[in-house]
Formats: structure tokens, sequence, C-alpha cells
């Protein structure tokens, strides 16, 4: 390591450190550590959950798909804007902000719970996002950790550890507050490095049209067991209801861009604004941020097979060793400058300890504050603190133990399960008064055991890994007839959620009390 990598990092943990021990300063109580006091602005909070949002996963795990599935993850990007932008700050942020404030409600699952007058609400959900938001946070981890030892040789096990103690600093000690005061400045590093690179990759092969014309031409080296299965080439759609193309669609495309919109760690950031005016502003923030991060990453996750090709006559993942996650890092290691590797270090570092800050801390809020205090009926800091330090444990074990090519997929599991077990009775909470308990209960319960169902036994991508369908049934999978081994679990579970809350609903009542509650609550959101 030179000395001027080793000031940037200096300074830069510097930085954070001293970022957190503010927060620490300006938090004493509860409600500044889970909802940072409700006072948030505009820039803080869209870059808070636009770094969130954008993690190593979308430019590591995310861009390095783009090199082997091609531009047809960019309608990602546009699912990333119009529904984690637009929908969820406009169409759910401010009856969530309105809503949350009035149940004096701090977390995602508390927000929920009393919506429902649940408590078994607040104890199941708090538990699913504590058992499965680890395999997400050590998917963030190991793309971080694996860019850290491409880019300056620090023993992979090693930068896997001290990210995480540097991380766990001013999680546990600042909060929430912690977590978005370093979000902005992560996030506000993120843009600009991922602008440079955009600009750096179209100059180096000749402009836009000749990049992209250059990548369109090399369709034949597309790889033969990839074609196989669907793929036609980096520039074009797979043949519509190819395996290639279930997976691209479903797993990739609507899993991420649609479970985006019931991500418990991005729909808290709603209860942390001052007003709904603050919302409306970060709109346009958020936007641009989401745009720009998750534009570069695919575009020079496809284009660097171009530029592997010119220089080694490799396609990307050839390049890399034949690992997905090392296809960005490998590339920014020999294609450009030094010292842009040491900003681009920065800048995945940035995206990972932005998201990996807010999965610690609503993990372990989960497990503390919407479990062990709920059912001790009392809120304690402490205690959430300890829920933290447990959640960056779990996370450091799973990212030493998690195979490779994890970054992705990591990522997508964690966002589908989310989606059917919150989506629909989000959805009900802010906008169906007629939602009752039960149906809430029903949606969330079948959203989750079908999902499980699927990935367990149905999903041949994680189904034939685990082997638990093989042992009971002698079969990688229940179905081996296209399409269903390569439907992504959302596409069957997230309909199976919304049937149950809604007929759930239908058929059974709130009592009389809990029927008045609701027409405050919604009179009282109507007239906020």
């Amino acid at each position: 390591m030179d000395y001027l990598l080793a000031i940037l990092i200096i300074v830069y943990v510097a930085l954070m450190i001293l970022v957190g021990y503010i927060a620490w300063k300006h938090t004493s109580n509860s409600e500044d550590y889970l909802v940072a006091g409700r006072q948030s602005n505009s820039y803080i909070m869209a870059l808070s959950y636009g770094a969130t949002f954008i993690s190593t996963a979308a430019i590591v795990g995310f861009g390095g798909l783009a090199g082997t599935n091609g531009l047809g993850i960019l309608w990602l990007v546009f699912l990333n804007i119009a529904v984690g932008i637009f929908i969820a700050f406009v169409i759910f942020g401010k009856p969530t902000r309105k809503m949350g404030q009035y149940l004096n409600a701090l977390t995602f699952p508390e927000f929920l719970s009393k919506r429902f007058n649940s408590k078994f609400i607040q104890y199941f959900s708090g538990l699913l996002i504590f058992l499965t938001m680890p395999i997400y946070a050590a998917s963030v981890l190991i793309g971080a950790a694996r860019f850290v030892e491409t880019t300056i040789n620090i023993d992979f096990n090693l930068a896997i550890l001290i990210l995480a103690i540097i991380i766990g600093f001013y999680v546990i000690f600042g909060g929430i507050k912690g977590v978005m005061y370093t979000d902005a400045l992560q996030g506000t590093i993120m843009f600009l490095g991922m602008l440079i690179l955009l600009i750096s990759i179209y100059s180096m092969l000749g402009g836009v049209t000749h990049a992209h014309e250059l990548l369109s031409s090399m369709a034949p080296l597309f790889p033969e067991s990839a074609k196989v299965t669907g793929a036609t080439g980096w520039t074009t759609f797979p043949t519509t209801g190819s395996p290639f193309w279930w997976n691209l669609v479903s797993s990739i495309i609507l899993g991420v861009g649609i479970g985006a919109i019931a991500q418990p760690q991005l729909a808290v950031r709603f209860m942390t604004v001052k007003s709904n005016k603050e919302l409306n502003r970060a709109v346009l923030v958020g936007g641009i941020f989401i745009f720009v991060t998750t534009f570069t990453a695919y575009v020079v996750g496809a284009l660097s097979n171009v530029y592997f090709y010119q220089t080694t006559g490799q396609i990307a993942i050839q390049a890399a060793g034949g690992n997905v996650d090392k296809i960005i890092p490998t590339f920014i290691n020999s294609a450009m400058p030094k010292w842009f590797t040491y900003i681009f270090l920065l800048t995945l570092l940035s995206a990972a300890m932005s998201t990996i800050s807010t999965q610690f801390h609503v993990q372990g809020s989960s497990i503390a504050h919407d479990v062990y205090c709920a059912i001790k009926n009392r809120s304690s800091l402490r205690i959430t603190r300890i829920g933290i330090l447990i959640a960056i444990i779990i996370a450091v074990v799973l990212a030493y133990i998690l195979p490779g090519n994890i970054v992705a997929t990591g990522t997508s599991i964690f966002f589908g399960i989310c989606a059917v077990a919150f989506l629909p009775v989000y959805l009900c909470a802010l906008f169906w008064k007629r939602t009752t308990k039960l149906g809430a209960i029903a949606g969330i319960v079948s959203g989750t055991v079908s999902s499980l169902f699927c990935l367990l036994f149905t999903y041949k991508k994680v189904a034939a890994g685990l082997g638990i369908c093989k042992f009971l049934t002698g079969k990688a999978v229940l179905f081996s007839g296209m399409p269903w081994p390569y439907v992504d679990p959302m596409v069957i579970a997230l309909p199976i959620a919304f049937i149950f809350t809604i007929g759930v609903s239908l058929l059974t009542k709130n009592s009389k009390e809990e029927e008045i509650a609701i027409e405050k609550m919604f009179k009282a959101e109507e007239g906020a």
C-alpha cells in the first residue's frame, strides 16, 4: 500500500468515526436511535436511502451479472427509479411518515404491529428480518472485501473483519443518526466515483455509440452454455420463456425491482423526515443518485467484455477467473489508472459501509426492539446495541463460509422474501381500512411460507445447492418441467400473499374498538 492510498483511507475512516461520534452525542433516546428524532432533512434522507439501496451488491454483484447477462439488466435501473424512488417516496412514503408518527412506531415491524393491533406481527416480522437479512449483509460484506483484496492485497478474511469493526463502531454508538449522517457522506463519494467511471469507460472505448457497437459485434463470443439456455448476446434480450429469460426477468429485474418497495431498512427512512415537503425534495436527489450509480455499474459490467477482449482476447468472466463477483474489481484494477483505483476503492467502501450499517441497525433492532423489548414491554438502548452486535457477528461468520458468486444471489433472495412477506400487508395497511388483523397475519405468514417452500423445493438455483429437496424426495427440484425450476419464488409467492391478505380480510372483521381506532388513524393521517 503506498502513501497516497494510506492517507486516503486514514482520512476516510477518521471522517466516518467523527461523524459517528457527532451522531452519538446527538442521540439521547430510542426515538433518536431508531428514527433520527423524525427530524432528517431531504438531502440526508435521499442520500441515506440511495446509499443504503445501492451497495456493493449492486455495483460488484449486479455489475458483474451485467458482464455475463448483458444490458437487458438495464430494465432494473428503470424499476429502481420508478418503483424504488418515485412510487416509494410519493405513494408509500408520505402515508408511512404520517401513520408512523401517529402510531409512534420506531421500526417497520412495530409500524405494522401497531397498525393492525397485533404483537404477533411484530414478533414474526422482527424474527423474519433477523433470520433472513444476514445473508444479504454477508453478501455486501463479501463484495467490499473482494475489492479490497484485489486492490490492496489485504487478505479477504482480514478485510471482512476490519470493515465489520469500523462499521460496528458508528452503528452501535450512533444509531440511525450515525447511519444516516455517514450515508450522506458516503453517498456523495459514491455518486462522484461512479460518474467518473461512466465517463471514463465511454472515453476509453471511443464514445457511447462505438462502444455499444463493439459489444454488439461480440455476440458470437457469448458462452455456448448460456446460448443453450436462451441467451442471445450482450446487447439483446434473451429468448422469451427460456431459462435465461426467467432468471433475468423474474429473479433479477422483478425480484429486486419490485422487492425494493417493501424493504424494512428503506421503509423506516420515511419515518425519519420532518415533513412531506422533505420527501418531495428528496425525490429528485434520490432519482438522480440511483440512475447514475446503477446505470454506471451495469454498463461498465457489460462493456468490460469489450475491454478484456481487446486487451487479453478473453471475455469478462474468463478474465475474472470464472467468478462473477470479480469482474468489476478486475476491470478497475486492469483498465483504470492507479489514482482512480483508489477513488473507486473509497466508492466501494462507501457503498458497502452505507448499506451494511443499515443492515446491522435494522437486524439488531428487529431482534432487540421488536422481539425482546416488545415481549418485555419496555424499550432499552443497551439491549438494542447488544442486538446490533449480535447481528454483526452473524454477518461476519456467514461472510467467511458463503460460497463465491453469492453477492447478487444473496441480495435477490432477501429482496424477494421481503416483497412476499411485507408488500401486500404494507400496501393494505396504508390504503385499505377494511384489512383485518387476521388478514394481515395470513398475508405475512402465507407469503413467507410459500417463498421458503419455493426456495427449498422448486427454485433450482437455490434448491439444488441446499440439497434438502434431493434428500427428502430424491429429486433436485419437485417440478422439472419448464418453466418451474427457473421461476423466482416471488412470482409465485407474492400473488399467494395478496390472495390470503385480501381473502381472509373479507371473511373476517375487526372488533368495534379496532374499527374506531382505524378510523381515527386515517382521519389523523388525512389531516396531517
